[in-house]
């Protein structure tokens, strides 16, 4: 059930560690998409506008959770490639208890304030209410988004891509017809497509659940090993609160650009609703190489290979440069069909916008790519802060876009916003990976003359 990821091809253990990866973060779009289309086609442009509005503040807060849930891996994987079980199952043990204190506090929280955020943004008038309805649903289903991510990162982090996978393709099929059964039959409107997302994310979080339990016996956790310990506590938020917070802090740049999006009318915000979920799918391959080098690289440092990791991230580089290609062909003559899916054919000028944002984005889809390979790696070998830092630039970036190009540019200022935003990321990342190497490099070989 396990891969050690610190033996054999670079190359070979990333594109087959990567691929399953890629195929649940397809299935996770797919029922995103699902939920739009069904909005879309049969609840209207408006509703379709109402779901879309609530993206970056979804992705604030429901992003943080992920990001939490990834940097608890982090130290499990690093016990694993130094073949510590013993600790190893004390880490996992000490994940559960912080997963369940942030999830009732975030859920609290959230659900208290979600209509006042919403006024923050300066969502229009005539969508709101029903932006409340989905958003509030969502933030209720904090918990099993931190169900599913834990575990499934627990997997992931043990080398094995391809069970929480399966869970999820099952859970997508389920959201389909949760979809259809909550908005046609029981006429629930936007907030029969939220409880159809949290039901099939809580059915594939306790299929994760219940796999580990069964099947892996090295996460089989001892009484004694149940016992809190702060130590553990510590590394675990040191490790999963910065890499929460970064896409708390890159999201706050896109609760600006979201909300200068809002005061171009509620035809714009469908625009960017629609792309954003083909863009979802299109960047879904840059996810995947982001979650397979975190992997990669917390089991080789934990393992001390940190020759590997450069090799691992110039293969995973290539992969990107490859794909950014087909992306960019995909927007340029897919754009308007892909459109097309989700409004009315008399909606051409929407359907218009979208294509033009999916080409502009699409444009600078490498530098997306190295944001994803390298930030994930650098997180993964144990240095979250610069994640923070990362996001920091993406933010202001999408905030000088929201403050400067949409009031000037309009609807291309919005469409400029995140490319804007990656080649910002990555000006900061690449000398930061270097730094970290250095780093790692002479504290291994410190480490290696005090034995000595």
């Amino acid at each position: 059930m396990t891969k050690d990821m610190t033996k054999g091809s670079p190359m070979r253990l990333i594109l087959g560690f990567s691929l399953p990866l890629l195929f649940g973060f397809l299935f996770q779009q797919f029922y995103s998409l699902v939920d739009t289309v069904i909005v879309g086609r049969f609840l209207g442009k408006e509703n379709l506008a109402a779901v879309g509005s609530t993206g970056s503040i979804n992705f604030l807060i429901i992003g943080f959770c992920m990001g939490v849930c990834s940097g608890f891996s982090i130290p499990v994987s690093h016990k694993f490639g130094a073949k510590d079980q013993e600790g190893l199952r004390r880490y996992v043990a000490n994940c559960v208890w912080l997963a369940i204190g942030f999830a009732a506090v975030l859920t609290a929280v959230t659900t208290l304030l979600a209509g006042q955020i919403l006024r923050w943004m300066r969502t229009p008038e005539n969508i709101i209410e029903s932006a409340h309805a989905y958003i509030w649903v969502i933030f209720l289903g904090i918990p099993v988004t931190f169900l599913y991510n834990m575990t499934s990162g627990v997997i992931r982090a043990l080398g094995d891509s391809r069970t929480p996978v399966i869970f999820l393709v099952l859970s997508s099929f389920l959201n389909v017809g949760l979809d259809l059964f909550f908005i046609l039959y029981w006429k629930t409107g936007v907030q029969g497509a939220a409880w159809a997302t949290v039901i099939s994310q809580g059915v594939s979080g306790l299929c994760c659940l219940l796999f580990i339990v069964k099947k892996f016996e090295i996460l089989r956790v001892r009484k004694e090993e149940w016992a809190p310990d702060r130590h553990m506590m510590r590394t675990l938020c040191g490790m999963g609160v910065p890499m929460g917070l970064q896409y708390s802090v890159t999201a706050i740049g896109s609760v600006i650009l979201q909300s200068a999006t809002n005061t171009l009318g509620s035809d714009a915000v469908a625009a960017v609703t629609a792309s954003g979920r083909i863009y979802g799918f299109l960047a879904c391959p840059f996810d995947a190489m982001g979650s397979t080098m975190a992997t990669y690289g917390g089991q080789n440092v934990g393992a001390g290979r940190i020759d590997r990791i450069s090799q691992g991230l110039k293969s995973c580089v290539w992969l990107g440069a490859g794909y950014s290609v087909i992306a960019l062909f995909v927007s340029i003559f897919l754009g308007r069909p892909l459109a097309a899916l989700f409004l009315d054919a008399a909606e051409a000028g929407v359907i218009d916008n979208v294509r033009f944002l999916l080409i502009v984005n699409t444009i600078f889809f490498f530098p997306l790519a190295l944001v994803n390979i390298i930030r994930f790696l650098i997180q993964g070998i144990g240095y979250p802060t610069f994640a923070i830092l990362a996001g920091v630039f993406e933010m202001i970036a999408r905030g000088l876009a929201g403050f400067l190009l949409v009031p000037l540019l309009g609807f291309t200022g919005v469409a400029l916003g995140s490319p804007i935003a990656w080649i910002f990321a990555d000006a900061f990342l690449i000398p930061a990976y270097f730094h970290v190497r250095r780093t790692v490099e002479a504290k291994l070989e410190g480490g290696k003359a005090a034995e000595k």
